[in-house]
């Protein structure tokens, strides 16, 4: 028999706050080493709140979430939204790139021959070798996105957090970025990532469904059927033929003071212990 492998994730009673503005409530679940797991749910359901707490950015505030990957220096990197750049911030895409491998280096750590390869590498696998030496600023959104997802590859870490990956981009950077979360897997590394479209969540190993809380957990043929998709999304839903069409909005303005779907105060992936 073959074993199970571990979790890389696994949350009891979880609850997740803004101050009084509950985001996630009594989540349990648990996400095995090695998978591909999808976040789905309407804007505000608690994804990018969820993504933070894995990442240590966020405290529980009721229940527990063991991370194991956030006990290895650099075990854990979190990829936002890209976001437009200020002109006035100097940085060309290689030293953007070469920050992922700052939580193993440190900020004043030397690189090493490995950093290098690293950093050369991930700029192979988003195709954006040749924009080495130019301005991030000078970038288009797909190409900042891409940027930013090579960042966290070159931290090599064992958890990549993906939020929302590929939401607006162009089709060379949505595929680059795909193939990128499936080389990835392949190579044992857990990657768990938001998304508002149910073909990326279908994709999934697990698939986590939110709406403030876990509406149902599992494989995709499970989870990413009629029942579970109405209880989450409610009116949102619009049945067409022989299947249903998910009606949702991921650049809504939620108005102020909500946080959950919020990217406004990040500019990029953050290397994380």
């Amino acid at each position: 028999m073959t074993p199970h492998p571990p979790p890389a994730l696994r949350a009891a009673g979880l609850s997740l706050a803004y101050g009084p503005h509950l985001a996630l409530a009594e989540a349990s679940f648990s996400v095995p080493e090695g998978a591909l797991a999808a976040l789905i749910g309407p804007n505000g359901s608690g994804k990018s709140s969820l993504l933070r707490a894995v990442a240590g950015l966020l405290p529980s505030r009721t229940g527990t979430l063991e991370v194991p990957a956030r006990d290895r220096r650099g075990g854990v990197s979190l990829v936002l939204q890209t976001t437009d750049v200020d002109a006035s911030l100097p940085i060309t895409v290689t030293e953007a790139v070469a920050m992922g491998r700052y939580p193993r280096r440190g900020v004043l750590g030397r690189f090493r021959a490995a950093d290098r390869r690293s950093v050369a590498g991930a700029l192979e696998r988003m195709d954006i070798a040749d924009l080495a030496r130019r301005q991030l600023h000078e970038l288009s959104g797909g190409q900042r996105q891409r940027v930013l997802v090579a960042q966290g590859l070159a931290q090599e870490a064992d958890l990549l957090l993906l939020d929302e990956p590929v939401t607006g981009l162009d089709v060379v950077s949505r595929g680059l970025i795909d193939t990128a979360v499936d080389v990835e897997r392949a190579a044992g590394r857990t990657v768990v990532l938001s998304t508002h479209d149910l073909a990326d969540a279908r994709r999934a190993d697990v698939v986590l469904l939110l709406a403030t809380r876990v509406v149902a957990v599992g494989p995709p043929e499970e989870v990413l059927t009629d029942e579970p998709l109405r209880e989450a999304y409610g009116g949102r839903l619009v049945p067409l033929g022989d299947g249903l069409v998910l009606i949702d909005d991921p650049h809504h303005d939620h108005g102020p003071g909500h946080h959950d779907e919020a990217h406004d105060h990040h500019t990029g992936p953050v290397g994380l212990r």
